[in-house]
């Protein structure tokens, strides 16, 4: 539970660091061909972030509560995999507002961390699935937020780069 907690800690100041590395003037920018916007990445993970799961309806898990954990991290944190967003949580067009981008983000992770400090996370959410996996756990869907948050910060990085050079 502790290395949760600090990896979602982690998680957070890193994410905030790579957007506060991108200027105002550059975060509705497209960096390179084929790619979304600092902003636009940012609204995408805003929009995976969904609290609201882990609020929603339960049951008792007949299984290890992380049971699918290490196969997302290695899914996720594997760059070498191109991933296709599914439409509802696809970013628009913007223009995006990076204060107002970041202020949400903060918010969403502070409620992350209270859901992992005051949630039973061995319960398996029923209210919503992520397409092509099983029902998972509190705790599966934190470590999800988790990897996939660092899979995009390191796309914010590469994305400050480019505009950078």
């Amino acid at each position: 539970m502790k290395d949760l907690l600090t990896e979602l800690e982690k998680t957070k100041t890193q994410l905030i660091q790579a957007i506060a590395a991108i200027s105002e003037e550059q975060f509705n920018t497209v960096p390179f061909k084929d790619s979304w916007t600092a902003g636009q990445v940012t609204e995408h993970i805003f929009k995976a972030v969904g609290v609201g799961v882990l609020y929603g309806k339960t049951q008792p898990t007949e299984r290890a509560p992380d049971e699918n954990v290490e196969e997302t991290g290695k899914l996720f944190l594997n760059m070498d995999i191109k991933m296709k967003s599914p439409d509802f949580i696809y970013p628009s067009d913007g223009p995006h507002d990076k204060n107002e981008m970041l202020a949400k983000l903060e918010d969403s992770f502070n409620k992350l961390i209270t859901a992992a400090k005051t949630l039973d996370l061995t319960l398996t959410c029923v209210d919503f699935a992520i397409p092509g996996a099983p029902p998972w756990t509190r705790l599966e869907f934190i470590w999800f937020y988790v990897f996939h948050t660092t899979r995009h910060t390191n796309q914010l990085k590469n994305i400050a780069k480019a505009l950078a050079g």
